[in-house]
């Protein structure tokens, strides 16, 4: 779980960052302790190499133009667009503030203290701009924190976050060698630099932090008794600091009205059934279910005509549900959503077949073929470290998953033959990434979408992925479409399947029964 960022050590760091450029600033007015004899000193010797090796130069002046001004401005555009698409508005915010904020300070301390650039005999490159502070270095300095605070908040997995910060720390270095083996900068501008760029970075994290806004939640009015009880169920193996979780959702809940929480850990021999019961008969209100696609499914298939809320905390890998229903991924703001939110009523899909137990369900696809075998071969270790990419590598290794003879029935009608590689049943639309492999699905219609997938080589993948991703309407061999209140399939031979993305075994049967607005979810409002 992303950590939260104590205000008080924000503000400290930020102090620390402040007395930085204060120390050097004064050092640099009263020539205290001689400050430009030390940076003098410093630098000769790499920008003296710098001047000597024509590949250096040419790096160091990429490296220059690829960090300048107006590049930087157009990162923290495109990444202020790519977080309010992705529904993170205040993080985009915070983060034009900030570099906003960090730039206009280089622009009035340049324009206040004067300090003129180092001179060289020999200069590699020769700017009449001010030096202090480095406006480079205040720039990376402020994307390098405001990259490692949006990891930290918004990225659950423990390696694709620390590959962020050492990225985010790469390059500030790498830029701010660049000023001084460039020779344009003192490295006291610098480290003045990065001191204007921690201090934002930490000053807006105290001030109006980008990950979570906690604010008082008027109670839903409603003429009907509320008992206030909540219940959590919650996989611990989906969650990284449990204790942690436990205090933000215990925190959470008291601010929005809602009683103590119970709490409920699934396990390897039960994903959630008896602890969703346990809830249930227990008088809770809202059960709260934290864990993958899997656990989601388990505790919602229990909860099913109970009248019971389920608010669902995504941690998982694919997260799907979550997806196609705008709960953000981000577990903070899903438990806000889940305690402040809003009921829909939502279809379940009562599932059967050959192996299968008489009250198996689904809430967001099932499949058979490929996509079965998909989810076989992405192994645990690795989606653990990258999460949803741990299917592309399985799907790279699956991708000629033979094609197999299939005969499909709808609402009981006629049985039609098709050649397939992978059939799936979806109640929802959309995968990871936005790919809307049944675009027309919809999860509170009482009907199901299926589609039959039958790329004959590899090449064919290339336009099957251009119409889906295109929402193309036609239908053939390639790709073809049906829909149904009840959907049959019946396999010719042993076939790979899977519910919401956990394989079920080989079988040569599904069927498929859609439940309409069975099951009550909180949605944002």
């Amino acid at each position: 779980m992303p950590h939260t960022w104590p205000r008080h050590r924000a503000l400290a760091g930020a102090g620390v960052c402040l007395l930085v450029v204060v120390v050097i600033t004064v050092f640099y007015k009263t020539d205290l302790h001689g400050l430009d004899g030390i940076d003098n000193r410093l630098e000769t010797g790499p920008q003296a190499w710098t001047y000597r090796s024509a590949a250096a130069t040419h790096f160091f002046i990429a490296v220059e133009v690829v960090f300048s001004t107006v590049p930087m401005a157009l990162y923290t555009a495109f990444a202020a667009v790519l977080l309010a698409v992705r529904r993170h508005t205040r993080a985009a915010g915070w983060t034009v503030a900030v570099m906003v904020l960090a730039s206009l300070t280089t622009w009035y301390l340049k324009n206040l203290l004067h300090r003129h650039r180092p001179v060289w005999p020999d200069p590699v490159q020769t700017l009449t701009s001010y030096s202090f502070p480095s406006g480079h270095a205040t720039g990376i300095a402020a994307a390098a924190g405001v990259t490692i605070v949006l990891a930290r908040v918004l990225v659950r997995r423990h390696t694709p976050r620390h590959v962020l910060y050492g990225v985010a720390l790469a390059l500030a270095l790498l830029v701010g060698l660049d000023r001084v083996f460039l020779g344009v900068h003192n490295p006291s501008d610098v480290v003045a630099g990065y001191g204007v760029g921690g201090f934002w970075v930490l000053l807006g994290v105290a001030v109006y932090p980008p990950g979570r806004r906690e604010r008082p939640r008027e109670a839903l009015r409603t003429p009907v008794p509320t008992t206030r009880q909540l219940a959590v169920v919650v996989n611990p193996v989906k969650v990284a600091d449990l204790s942690a979780f436990r205090a933000m959702v215990e925190r959470s809940a008291a601010a929005a009205g809602w009683g103590t929480p119970t709490w409920y850990q699934t396990t390897v021999e039960d994903t959630g059934r008896s602890m969703a019961e346990q809830a249930a008969i227990s008088g809770a209100e809202m059960v709260l279910v934290c864990g993958g696609d899997g656990t989601v499914r388990t505790v919602c298939a229990e909860l099913a005509g109970t009248g019971v809320s389920v608010g669902v905390v995504p941690a998982g890998t694919g997260n799907l549900l979550a997806r196609n229903l705008g709960i953000p991924l981000y577990l903070q703001a899903a438990v806000d959503v889940a305690l402040g939110g809003q009921d829909r009523a939502i279809d379940l899909v009562k599932v059967t077949g050959d192996g299968l137990a008489d009250d198996e369900h689904f809430m967001v696809m099932a499949g058979m073929g490929f996509d079965a075998a998909l989810m076989e071969g992405a192994n645990e270790q690795i989606k653990a470290r990258v999460g949803w990419l741990a299917y592309v590598v399985s799907g790279a290794r699956n991708m000629m998953f033979p094609a197999w003879r299939v005969e499909i029935s709808v609402d009981g009608g006629e049985w039609t033959r098709h050649r397939a590689r992978t059939v799936v049943v979806g109640n929802v639309g959309y995968l990871q990434a936005g790919m809307p492999l049944l675009p027309d699905a919809a999860i509170d219609d009482g009907v199901l979408d299926l589609v039959i997938l039958h790329p004959r080589t590899l090449l064919s993948w290339i336009p099957l992925a251009v119409r889906v991703l295109s929402k193309g309407r036609r239908t053939d061999e390639l790709v073809n479409r049906m829909t149904g209140r009840t959907v049959w399939v019946r396999a010719h031979a042993d076939t790979p399947r899977q519910l919401d993305g956990d394989p079920i075994g080989p079988g040569r049967e599904l069927r498929a029964e859609c439940v309409h607005g069975r099951l009550l979810v909180r949605v944002p409002r």
